[in-house]
This record gives C-alpha cells, structure tokens and sequence, in this order.
C-alpha cells in the first residue's frame, strides 16, 4: 500500500454525495457540510471557490479543485453575490434562512441547480469519511487545492461527467470508483509540481533506501519488524537506516509502525465486525489488551468507544 493508495484504502468512497450541478448568474452556493473531503470539477463556464480564511480562487473549464474540511467555503460566479443556498451534513439542502429547500433545484439523476443547461456546470464529489489511514496525507493538504486545465492530463472528468446522470443497477459503484480515480489522479499531478510540498514521507517513498523499508511497513504491519530486520532488508547498517529514516521522514522507524499500525486498527474497527482481539493480531498486537491502551494513547478514546462513534 503506497502513500496515495493509502488515502483511499479500506473505506474509499461509498455512496459518496455525488452531483451535476448547473447554475446561471448571478448564482451562489455555501457549502458546510463538514465533509473531510470534496472535488469540484468545472464542466462549462467558471466559478469562484471562496473559503473563509484563505485566498479566493476563479476556476476555468477543465479546472478542478479539492476542498479539505471541516471548514466551510463559498462558490460563486462572483465572490460578491450573496449565497442563495446552504449545503449541510449529508447532503442537505437549505435557503440561507434555514428553509429546506425541500427539492426546489432538483433537475433529475444527480442533477442540480437552476436548469439543466446553465452557463456553468459542475461535477462534485464529496467523501464523508476517508479514513484514519489517509490521515497524514490529508493533513499535508491545504484547505483548498487547485490544478488548472493545462497543469494535468486526465480523461476521468468527461467519463465521469457521463456516468453522473445515468441510473442503472450498480451506478453508485462505478461513481465511487470514478471518483476514487479521479482523486488519485489529482493528487499525483498536485504533488509532482515543481512548487509541491508534499509530506515528508511522501518524499521519502522515492529514497533507494527509506523508501522500500517504508513500503516493507505499510505492507505487513503485523510482523514483528525491528530497526535492525527492516536495516538488513534495505542492505545498511541499523544505525544508517535509523538516522536516514529519521531525516527524511521525521520519525524513527517504530514510531511510524505503531502510528500505521493504528491508524489500520481504527479502520478496521470501523469498517468490520472483527473482534478487538483479531483486529490486534492482524496490525501486529500480542493481544486486544495491548491495542487498547496504545489506541487510546494516540486517539484519547478506546477501540470500542472508537467503533461505537464510527457506528453513530
């Protein structure tokens, strides 16, 4: 499992909130739903993406932005027009006075907005949950990240913009899966510009010797790895693996493992029955004992209080 799969591993997209969206000016939608992590892609026309701290930014056709929540943020044709609706948690809809708009601006299958052929039309897809073993990586994104039409290559956005309106047996699947692509594609080409910053243990994947050690724990949290095995896989000493490891990821060694291991752990809690005690095993605890009291070390909350949210 590399750094970008690891975004979207375990949980990926589910049903996620997915819509055609097609407005006229002078239009404005504010957006918050809390949601940890949305795509905007311009089909037609322009828009702004305004967040309430950070710097406003006009998309073009082809032009494609992600928002990370929880912060809520505004998109216009004008950064000065008033919004005329509110989207909150779970995809609910209302006037900016709290009236639920109670399916005023539907327009069909996954179709939104003034009329189905607005000066403007957008594809967004929005996760309600990617999960804890992406954490890191959403941690090193911004609030708003964009990638211009002419920054990127990718032939998902058209496909996805045929799919979003179909209704066949199996269409949240393929647009999940589309999604989840588009996504992987996004963050690629973000993280390759020559002004990137990426995590620094997404930099250190690319290192002859970190790199495959990282890839050794990512793969197999569950075995009883140790600086000195993970030194002999890589051909160094333990001691030159242990200073590199440390200089290009920030962390030694097992403090990565354990902080992997638990962010698998809070994954399968939420996303399986599996027992406390299976679960330990298959991350690389001796026992379900062992994995609670490093879970609520680093999360402040048990393994079952951890599921029993989840399930709320």
């Amino acid at each position: 499992m590399d750094a970008l799969a690891g975004l979207l591993e375990g949980p990926r997209a589910r049903g996620a909130f997915m819509i055609r969206a097609c407005f006229d000016p002078p239009w404005s939608v504010r957006v918050e739903d809390r949601a940890p992590l949305s795509v905007m892609v311009v089909v037609s026309g322009e828009m702004w993406v305004v967040p309430d701290a950070g710097e406003r930014r006009l998309l073009r056709a082809g032009d494609l932005a992600i928002a990370r929540g929880p912060d809520p943020y505004t998109c216009a044709d004008d950064p000065a027009t008033a919004p005329q609706a509110v989207i909150l948690p779970g995809g609910a809809c209302s006037y900016p006075d709290g009236r639920p708009l109670n399916g005023s601006m539907d327009l069909g299958v996954r179709t939104w907005g003034d009329g189905p052929d607005g000066a403007t039309t957008l594809l967004i897809g929005t996760y309600l949950w990617p999960g804890e073993v992406g954490r890191r990586l959403l941690d090193a994104l911004p609030p708003l990240l964009t990638l211009p039409a002419d920054g990127w290559n990718c032939p998902l956005s058209p496909l996805l913009a045929d799919e979003v309106t179909r209704d066949e047996p199996g269409q949240e699947v393929v647009l999940d899966r589309l999604l989840d692509l588009l996504v992987i594609a996004a963050l690629r080409a973000w993280f390759a510009r020559p002004d990137a910053h990426p995590p620094a243990w997404y930099r250190a994947l690319s290192d002859p010797v970190v790199g495959p050690v990282l890839r050794l724990l990512q793969d197999d949290p569950a075995h009883p790895w140790t600086v000195a095995a993970l030194a002999a896989q890589a051909g160094v000493s333990r001691a030159a693996l242990a200073r590199r490891f440390h200089d290009l990821v920030g962390e030694p060694p097992m403090t990565y493992l354990t902080h992997w291991r638990l962010a698998r752990a809070a994954d399968l809690l939420r996303d399986t029955d599996a027992t406390l005690e299976a679960i330990a095993r298959q991350v690389g605890y001796g026992s379900a004992f062992a994995l609670s009291g490093a879970f609520k070390r680093v999360y402040g909350v048990s393994p079952q209080e951890h599921r029993a949210r989840a399930a709320a």
